[in-house]
């Protein structure tokens, strides 16, 4: 089986810590860089998580620092969500800093790009920062990308402001460069993390699988956002999902625009499904996701991840 060539910007973070661990054991998949981008904390931490994360792991792919700071906006915070170190509630070792690649996130990205003898994945679980850099300095590249996935976005309302998600609020600017690349796209609203959640009976599972089933239940009951009795919804997972079992999802075409004027939209994502704006298509937005089917898939994937 031909694995799909991989790179994954990401801000780990608690939900972030989760689809990566599916990602890099994926036997679909082939990572081949994660570019730690600031986000839900500052990079300094999200950075050092994503080393973490891979030295308990034992996996061995490497990172690159990725960007500080939005393109214009100043950086928003979720450290109330997912803990001051942006992954707390277990106790990892010291990260490798071997893994740790020199240079600029866009220049590596364009280095696995360009050495890719077929066409490379992206997907995206934090902010855009990075992609949207990498798509302005190296816009021959885009030809040369199969798709890009991402976790972000509203279809209606938002996580951060009345029509903003935290991802794309945290760098209107990136996310407008990226939905107007011309690059494929299937995004992850946050409305089918609404949906796609997962509850004690599950975590239950998930827990007995080895170290890193403990490491997951134990990072997931410190995720502030529901709890486990009411079911915690895994988001960034969810674009992880997309490659790996897209037939639990409903797709419906739309015109993304990303509002980046001063006003009390600032940072939303209108979705346009009905050719209001008279736009051609630049994503595909999942709408639904099959609770069970999702849940189902999360234990089966994660059991992969046992150590």
């Amino acid at each position: 089986m031909n694995k799909k060539p991989l790179i994954i910007s990401t801000d780990p973070g608690i939900d972030d810590a989760v689809a990566l661990t599916i990602a890099l054991f994926a036997k679909e998949l082939d990572v081949k860089l994660i570019a730690a981008t600031w986000g839900n904390v500052s990079l300094e931490k999200t950075l050092n998580n994503a080393l973490k994360l891979e030295t308990f792991l034992g996996t061995k792919v490497p990172v690159v620092s990725g960007a500080k700071l939005p393109l214009v906006k100043k950086p928003i915070d979720a450290s109330e969500v997912h803990g001051k170190s942006g992954m707390d509630g277990f106790d990892f070792p010291e990260p490798d800093k071997g893994l740790l690649v020199s240079g600029l996130a866009a220049t590596k990205i364009h280095e696995v790009v360009a050495n890719s003898p077929e066409k490379v994945t992206l997907m995206q679980i934090g902010p855009a920062t990075d992609f949207a850099l990498y798509f302005r300095q190296y816009p021959d590249d885009l030809e040369k990308i199969e798709e890009l996935v991402i976790m972000g976005g509203a279809i209606g309302r938002g996580n951060y402001g009345p029509y903003d998600e935290y991802n794309v609020s945290g760098d209107p600017e990136a996310a407008k460069i990226v939905f107007e690349s011309g690059v494929k796209i299937r995004v992850a609203p946050l409305e089918l993390g609404h949906q796609a959640f997962v509850k004690q009976d599950t975590m239950d599972v998930v827990k007995n699988y080895g170290k890193t089933g403990e490491m997951l239940y134990s990072i997931l009951s410190n995720l502030h956002d529901g709890t486990l009795s009411d079911g915690l919804e895994i988001y960034d997972a969810l674009a992880v999902g997309m490659l790996l079992a897209p037939e639990m999802y409903t797709f419906k075409p739309a015109f993304v625009a990303i509002d980046t004027n001063d006003s009390y939209t600032y940072g939303a994502s209108v979705m346009d499904f009905d050719n209001f704006f008279g736009k051609p298509v630049n994503a595909e937005i999942g709408v639904s996701i099959n609770r069970e089917q999702f849940v189902d898939w999360f234990a089966k994937v994660l059991k992969e991840a046992d150590k």
